[in-house]
């Protein structure tokens, strides 16, 4: 530290000696209005340089974001290279924030970064770190020792470089089958999504809670799986949530077991209630939930951190999109702003407008000991983690530690281990020597297994990789979200019945949603679903190397017309599914 460095005389409440509540009542006291407000906004800050604006998300500068609108929470956006370089930024980026009026260090938060899904608004690909299945795979082995292991490989590259605040688990019961946000999910089970959410939790926020903890914000109160025709809320087609079945309560399972294990942050959902006891607006601005559920029920006295972009509208790669301010479409920014702390939320999440929450404490429609709630709930938070005793990360370690070679075998194991059988009509496992044809797979690392071919006729097995169907949308962002029907194309079709009726084939699917298998399966000689799965993994496990030991974790519909008849927030509830909760064969390794 250089001898200007501030001192404990001038801010007492860097004294790690002293309890943490007593910490927070000397910071308060020395924060402005507007250093107050900008604690309670969590938006995107995209890993690089800090002096630039990111404008396919249309974000200014991290360093306006820290010494300008006075904000010290980011969800980040977006990968480094290693983890050195993501580690540099973070350093450079708390540097930054130590050298402002009051030092506040900087909450790095992240969507989910350790699987293959690559969406900006709700998973970034692996990149650096090691690499598992999807949650959903994870809920496909179902080993609530292995999700705690994975937790616990993920806290430590995440604290490795800096983040500090998982934006997961997602333990909505994935009860709509067409809900894009299934994959990030453990399924439609009350009951494994319960153990498996709290294991989840423990693994990222340790046996206590403290300096080498990832802080877990579970998702999405009161639960966000039952959303009419399926539809995502981020879009103003999705924004209601539908209960025709009477299963509100049942969706909160999940959340009572992520209380027990010590969740230490929730996020409720964009969706909109629609004809139940609660106000018809959208949960996070919903008092009777937040207030009435979260807080007074539960007893949560924890952070509550809106879903993104509740306030405002905002541009995503180049098209305009409303904010998600359903049911209160019609309040302005500043309107909903107070609604959202009226509700009893601490955070706005995805916004960067600090001045709406000055302008509701100029025209008294904050209170001071309303704001200073939540700014005691944000900053207990950053003490609790030792952000304020040593905010920095060691660029040599996160070297070491992102990608570690045990850490990306043990994801490799997991891949194996999640793949699920479905069928097989005996094909499996695969003979040394095969001639194989394959498509979705790199010629290259199939070669490994076999002598690849060109053409199916030339084959003795060919391998098929297919992604569960989804409808294109209008803008580019929707299409990061696979919704609408499950029926692959009929040219699909037609391809795989092809290629089978020249040789045997095995049909791999990527289930990120339920898929109609229905007119693959008479014509695979073997069908499996994958949850992301390296093409290395899937052939070890084709070949008998590897045991398949995937289980369903929802049911596969027989048909569309199932889906459309079932009702969104009852699991279970397709008629006749063509294979059920729990489905896996056996594979002996070989």
């Amino acid at each position: 530290m250089s001898n200007d460095a501030p001192t404990l005389d001038d801010r007492p409440w860097l004294d790690p000696a002293l309890p943490i509540e007593e910490r927070v009542d000397l910071l308060i006291a020395e924060m402005t209005p507007e250093e107050k407000a900008g604690l309670l906004f969590h938006t995107m800050l995209g890993v690089g340089d800090l002096e630039q604006d990111n404008r396919a998300f249309d974000l200014p500068s991290g360093r306006a974001y820290v010494t300008e609108l006075h904000m010290t929470h980011f969800n980040v956006l977006g990968a480094a290279p290693s983890g050195r370089e993501f580690a540099a930024w973070h350093n450079a980026l708390q540097r930054l924030a130590a050298s402002t009026r009051l030092g506040i260090p900087v909450t790095l938060s992240t969507d989910p970064r350790h699987s293959f899904s690559d969406n900006p608004g709700a998973a970034i690909n692996s990149g650096p770190f090691s690499q598992w299945p999807e949650t959903m795979g994870l809920a496909a082995i179902g080993d609530a020792d292995l999700v705690e292991r994975f937790g616990d490989i993920a806290r430590q590259e995440y604290i490795a470089v800096g983040m500090r605040v998982a934006l997961h688990p997602q333990v909505d019961l994935a009860t709509e089958p067409r809900w894009a946000r299934g994959s990030a999910t453990f399924g439609e089970d009350a009951d494994l999504t319960s153990r498996l959410g709290a294991a989840y939790i423990r693994g990222f926020q340790g046996s206590a809670f403290g300096a080498g903890s990832v802080s877990t914000m579970t998702k999405h109160f009161p639960g966000g799986g039952p959303q009419k025709d399926g539809e995502d809320p981020h879009f103003a087609y999705g924004r209601e949530q539908v209960y025709p079945g009477g299963q509100f309560e049942l969706h909160l399972k999940p959340f009572e077991a992520a209380f027990e294990a010590g969740t230490r942050q929730i996020m409720p959902y964009y969706g909109m209630p629609v004809g139940t006891e609660h106000e018809e607006v959208g949960f996070g601005f919903n008092k009777s939930v937040i207030t009435g559920l979260l807080r007074g029920r539960f007893g949560f006295d924890g952070v509550v951190c809106t879903d993104w972009r509740l306030l405002t509208d905002s541009v995503i790669l180049g098209d305009t999109h409303p904010a998600r301010a359903w049911g209160v479409e019609h309040l302005s920014p500043k309107e909903r702003a107070k609604k959202v702390l009226d509700a009893g939320a601490d955070q706005f999440g995805g916004e960067a407008c600090p001045e709406l929450v000055l302008e509701l404490l100029a025209d008294g429609g904050l209170t001071v000991d309303r704001l200073d709630m939540s700014v005691r709930r944000l900053l207990r938070e950053k003490f609790a983690l030792g952000l304020f005793d040593d905010p920095f990360v060691d660029e040599d370690e996160a070297d070491r530690i992102v990608g570690r070679a045990d850490f990306r075998a043990e994801g490799e194991a997991a891949q194996r281990a999640s793949v699920t059988l479905l069928t097989d009509t005996g094909i499996l496992p695969l003979a040394t020597g095969t001639r194989l044809y394959v498509e979705g797979i790199d010629p290259q690392a199939a070669a490994a297994y076999g002598t690849v071919v060109d053409d199916p006729a030339d084959a003795d097995v060919a391998i098929l990789r297919l992604h569960a169907p989804f409808e294109t949308r209008a803008t580019a962002f929707e299409n990061f979200f696979h919704a609408g029907s499950l029926d692959f194309p009929a040219e699909v079709i037609a391809h795989v019945r092809d290629v089978a009726a020249a040789v045997p084939t095995v049909v791999d699917v990527l289930l990120d949603r339920p898929a109609i298998l229905e007119p693959l399966v008479d014509a695979a000689a073997a069908l499996t679903a994958n949850w992301g799965v390296s093409a290395a993994a899937l052939l070890d496990v084709l070949t008998g190397a590897a045991e398949p030991k995937g289980r369903l974790p929802f049911d596969v519909p027989r048909s569309m017309a199932a889906v459309e008849a079932s009702r969104p927030d009852v699991p279970f509830d397709t008629a006749d599914p063509l294979f059920r909760f729990g489905h896996g064969l056996d594979l002996p390794a070989r």
